[in-house]
């Protein structure tokens, strides 16, 4: 089935694509917030047109998985992101994870897919970890009244605050020089419409509040590290620096101001280095 619904031990139904030759090697897409596997789409097609199985799911509560009350962390997403795994049993499969989907990658990968023996490498692009909150022991972190912001303006206004994030620094459409897209804008908003409310709020606490220290010190497999050092919503040095010196078979590559959508705005240059990485 090229797509379709597995459903977790909590009764949450899990949206998934499918798409190439099930015997191929796999790539399996986890995607940021409040987004959802169609924010993949560009790099589905890619991978399949080079002969890649590609896999990719609706976190709870995104998408068109279900709207849940329960389960809106980075542990239920990467159990969620397993039983997707195992459901299509995936073997030797690559995880590549933007923004909080990252975090999800990396908590899957040390907590489920390397004990499994599932997983040959995994792409963390803009990822959250180790930590995105300010906090004594994370002095560069973000300061937690900008996330209280977030949720303030998602429960005020849901539908503008989207509007707000795609049309400025999510893609750096806010830059002087960007070349702006309606249609990169209009579909960002999409997808998180698609979701909850709830999911959305409480997901700002998962992707903010989480350390995952302990996840990219124990990840073994070859790790490709990706960010743009013009990220206005993960800041490139409290993120990707510090995975690369966590993870210890990690590859670090920064991009010369690329935004943190940069896998959209940018695919052209990015897509090959993924290729390059999973081939190699």
């Amino acid at each position: 089935m090229s797509s379709g619904f597995i459903k977790t031990s909590d009764g949450t139904e899990i949206f998934f694509k499918d798409w190439g030759p099930k015997d191929a090697q796999p790539i399996h897409f986890h995607h940021g917030w409040p987004l959802s596997s169609d924010d993949w789409d560009n790099q589905m097609l890619f991978f399949l047109a080079n002969g890649y199985r590609v896999v990719a799911h609706d976190r709870r509560g995104h998408g068109r998985s279900s709207q849940v009350s329960t389960g809106n962390t980075i542990d239920q997403y990467a159990a969620d992101a397993s039983a997707v795994a195992e459901h299509l049993d995936l073997k030797n499969a690559i995880h590549i994870g933007h923004s909080t989907g990252g975090g999800e990658v990396a908590r899957y990968v040390a907590k489920f897919g390397q004990p499994q023996g599932r997983v040959a490498k995994a792409v963390l692009v803009a990822a959250i970890p180790p930590l995105m909150v300010k906090t004594p022991g994370n002095p560069d972190g973000t300061p937690i009244e900008v996330f209280d912001g977030f949720r303030s303006a998602l429960a005020a206004n849901r539908s503008q605050f989207y509007l707000d994030v795609a049309s400025g620094p999510f893609y750096g459409f806010n830059r002087p020089d960007a070349k702006v897209s309606q249609g990169i804008i209009q579909n960002w908003w999409r997808q998180g419409m698609m979701g909850g409310a709830l999911a959305h709020y409480e997901g700002i606490k998962a992707f903010s509040e989480t350390d995952q220290t302990d996840d990219l010190k124990a990840i073994t497999v070859p790790t490709l590290v990706l960010q743009g050092d013009d990220d206005q919503v993960v800041p490139y040095k409290d993120a990707a620096l510090l995975q690369a010196k966590l993870v210890k078979n990690s590859t670090l590559k920064i991009y010369p101001g690329f935004p943190h959508g940069m896998l959209t705005t940018h695919a052209d240059t990015i897509n090959p280095d993924l290729l390059a990485f999973v081939k190699g």
